[in-house]
């Protein structure tokens, strides 16, 4: 999940522009690689103070725009480079810090590294739960989400689902995060074999994503179709299915790239729909 608001270590809100602005934009409009050179350049121009916040927070960014890029080995490695500098510079238990250990599990997951992202999620979502303010209740939410996510390719799909209606019962806004929490729940559901409950889900998805900003969605390209083609295949509706799985894969493609692990999984659903 992208929080990409910066706060001081007094937790004020920021007002001013700041050398991460530019990159951040770049990766809200979908401009990964330009992103990630962006942020690179911030990190390098100001890397020579031990104590300038502003350039892990710029590889924090740079790691994002990499995995959605498909690279999430090269972002695993930047955040596990960056741990250690955040918990110097924030604190352990700053929402800053806790965002990187999330935005770290999460690309573990991408890695099929599944068990430790899960084990890291809930760890994560442990201590900013107990955090005050905003910023700890979305670190929260994203932090189940990708709990959620382990879960469903752990073959956990009951609890993954028994999880996803708590963290939507507590997260009740109409935005990214009820977004991808539905989309999780969906993915419980067909893990279960419980198509029709999951395309009702994709649906509610569809219409939610559909009504967002674009900044605040794109990150999940392709996958409101994934999890319709998904369920549709499961009711062995697969004609209806192929089309929002060409429509997930020539997506993702074409944001993410070929090696993003939403691209793959596309590909592999229309493998198996052409394969029926």
């Amino acid at each position: 999940m992208k929080l990409f608001s910066w706060r001081g270590r007094g937790g004020a809100a920021r007002t001013t522009r700041t050398p991460l602005d530019q990159a951040a934009a770049l990766y809200q409009a979908g401009r990964y690689a330009a992103a990630e050179a962006e942020a690179r350049s911030v990190a390098a121009a100001r890397s020579r103070s031990r104590d300038d916040a502003y350039a892990p927070l710029a590889l924090g960014i740079a790691a994002l725009a990499a995995g959605a890029q498909g690279r999430h080995a090269d972002a695993v490695t930047t955040y596990d480079a960056l741990l250690p500098v955040f918990g110097r510079i924030f604190g352990a238990e700053h929402p800053q810090t806790l965002k990187v250990r999330s935005d770290r599990a999460q690309a573990l997951s991408s890695l099929a590294r599944h068990a430790e992202c899960e084990a890291e999620c809930a760890a994560v979502a442990r201590v900013a739960a107990r955090g005050t303010g905003p910023d700890m209740a979305l670190i929260t939410t994203a932090a189940r989400n990708g709990q959620i996510f382990a879960l469903t390719a752990l073959g956990r799909h009951s609890e993954a689902e028994a999880l996803a209606y708590e963290a939507l019962a507590a997260h009740r806004a109409s935005d990214r995060f009820t977004l991808v929490l539905r989309l999780g729940l969906a993915r419980s559901l067909n893990g279960q074999g419980r198509h029709e409950e999951a395309l009702a889900e994709a649906k509610r998805a569809d219409e939610l994503f559909r009504g967002l900003p674009p900044e605040q969605c794109r990150s999940e390209t392709g996958a409101v179709e994934l999890a319709t083609a998904t369920a549709l295949l499961g009711l062995e509706r697969g004609t209806e299915a192929r089309p929002p799985a060409v429509a997930a894969h020539d997506a993702c493609l074409a944001a993410l790239g070929p090696d993003h692990r939403r691209t793959v999984e596309a590909k592999a659903l229309l493998d198996r729909i052409d394969s029926a």
